[in-house]
Parts: C-alpha cells; structure tokens; sequence
C-alpha cells in the first residue's frame, strides 16, 4: 500500500507579512503551539521556506511559501494495531467521525490491549498507507454508542480540545430513561464526585465537580421515555448519574439503574449529534447518525 502525502500546511507570504520572523507566522496566522512546533521543528523537512529547512527565528520575504509538517513523525501513542469494524462517517486529512458501536472502549486500557476503537484505527491507518498516530479528542462510554471524533495529528487534537464544553463543539445525546423527568424540559445542575472508594461510580454530592444536563422529551414509550440531551460539562457518566438523580435512570443502566439485558444489553445511550469546527479549515462540520436497533427496539409501539 502505498504511504499518503504527509499532511503539511503552507503560508504564501504577503507583503504586510514581509519580514516577520517564522514563529511570529507559525503561532499567529497558522495557530501552531508551542508543544506541536517542538515535534517538528527537529526535523529535516518539520518547517520549511521554499523547500529548505529554517529555524523559527528566520525571517520571511514576501512569495516565499511557508510550509509545517503536521503528521507525527514517528508514533507515540503507543497504541498496536488490530484489525476490526469501523462505521466512518467522515474522514480527511485532519481528523475522522466514526459511529461508534456499542461494547467497544474507545482506549486500550487493562484487559483491553487489541479490542479498541484506538487498536482499530491504528490498524485502519496502517493497512491505508496513512501514517496518522491515534490522537483522540472526546471519549464514549463503553456501553455508549454514537458519534466520535478523532484526531490524526496533534495540531487536529489541540483545536479540537480547545472546543469541547464550548458553542464550537456541541454533541446532542438520545437516551431512553425508565419512567419519565419531572416536566417536558428542564436542567440539571448538580455536582458530581466519585461515590466513596468505588473507582468507577459517581454520584452527585456537594463537594463534586460542577455538572450540568438539558433535557428535553421526545416522546413516551410505554413505560419508558425517549430523551435529547446536551450537556454544558463532561462529567463522567455525567447523563447516567443526573437522570437517575431524578429519578429516571437510563434503561439498562447496571450501575445507577436496574440491569435487563432481555431488554438491552447495556445503558441506552446514543450520541446522535455532533457539531464542530474544522481545527484546520475552520469549516462548519455537522453530522447525525440514527438511534442503534437495540434502543429503537425500546419502542413498544414500534414492535408490535
């Protein structure tokens, strides 16, 4: 397979920038950081004017092009590749979206060395001739299904970063709840801490961290109710812990709910909507996938 292009990116200088030193250039105009440019600027072709290699103190002549290298080097992830499924909703140069399965961790961790979204797209680069490093911007919850975007190079990772809990980086959640909330519509304002030694549960509690739900039904279904979410924190488990907090617990939710695996196999979240802006292009990005079949199977109307 052969390798893709190096990702770079590329200043023609103007005359107002005529004499303006590299880094002035590579910080303001391209928005590099510091902790990206110390990557590259080693590297025989990391910053370039004209095709020769220059350090960042060099001063820059109008027409000459200015070019970075924005793909790693070498990978420091650390992360194997290992083969499996990928449902990839966009993809360029800069980063992916990807629907993520259900049951899947989106990070090796203990146990979980080669059965990952990162152990996928690790595989998935290599065998695509892309030499991106996996460099992820947001988590899902193993048992959450949905959008998620990743970065390929660490530039992509940064500006995304920067945008999460803000109007550029906005995920809408669908979660079906046993029961229903207090009213149509509402928020959530309740902090949320680790519930005593148990390494995975939250709860709320006052000494928490601050965390914030909207939610608003869509529709009843039987005993059950579908929900949108957004949320102005990411807390985590941040949805499972304010839904249960009052009073309507995710269906299936094994850890703040009641666990039914003859209805689902895991809580009923879905990230169905994200909103973001392109960390290189700056272009608005939206997409949307539709509920998975086991929480649309929730829908007693729909199955009879």
């Amino acid at each position: 397979m052969p390798q893709k292009p190096l990702r770079r990116l590329e200043l023609l200088i103007t005359q107002a920038q005529d004499g303006q030193e590299v880094n002035t250039l590579l910080r303001r105009v391209l928005g590099l950081s510091g902790t990206v440019l110390r990557r590259v600027k080693w590297l025989d072709d990391g910053i370039t004017l004209d095709g020769a290699r220059v350090n960042v103190r060099v001063r820059v002549r109008e027409g000459q092009t200015l070019s970075v290298r924005l793909t790693d080097p070498a990978p420091r992830s650390g992360v194997v590749p290992a083969p499996g499924p990928l449902d990839l909703v966009y993809e360029d140069q800069d980063l992916i979206v990807l629907n993520k399965a259900p049951g899947v961790l989106v990070h090796p961790s203990h146990g979980h060395f080669d059965d990952t979204i990162g152990n996928f797209l690790m595989d998935y680069y290599k065998k695509s001739g892309d030499e991106s490093d996996f460099h992820p911007v947001h988590r899902l919850d193993k048992g959450t299904s949905g959008l998620l975007a990743v970065a390929k190079h660490p530039h992509a990772q940064e500006r995304l970063k920067r945008q999460l809990h803000t109007g550029d980086f906005r995920r809408t959640y669908l979660a079906v709840c046993d029961g229903a909330p207090p009213a149509p519509s509402g928020t959530v304002d309740a902090p949320i801490g680790r519930a005593g030694d148990a390494p995975s549960r939250r709860e709320v509690r006052p000494d928490g961290q601050p965390a914030r739900t909207h939610y608003r039904i869509l529709r009843p279904l039987g005993p059950r109710t579908l929900l949108e979410l957004t949320l102005d924190t990411g807390r985590t488990h941040q949805i499972r812990v304010h839904m249960a907090h009052i009073g309507c617990p995710l269906t299936g939710d094994f850890l703040y709910g009641t666990e039914n695996r003859a209805l689902i196999a895991r809580p009923a979240l879905h990230s169905a909507r994200l909103e973001l802006t392109h960390p290189v292009t700056g272009e608005r990005l939206v997409y949307s996938v539709p509920l998975p079949d086991d929480m649309a199977a929730l829908n007693p109307k729909e199955n009879n």
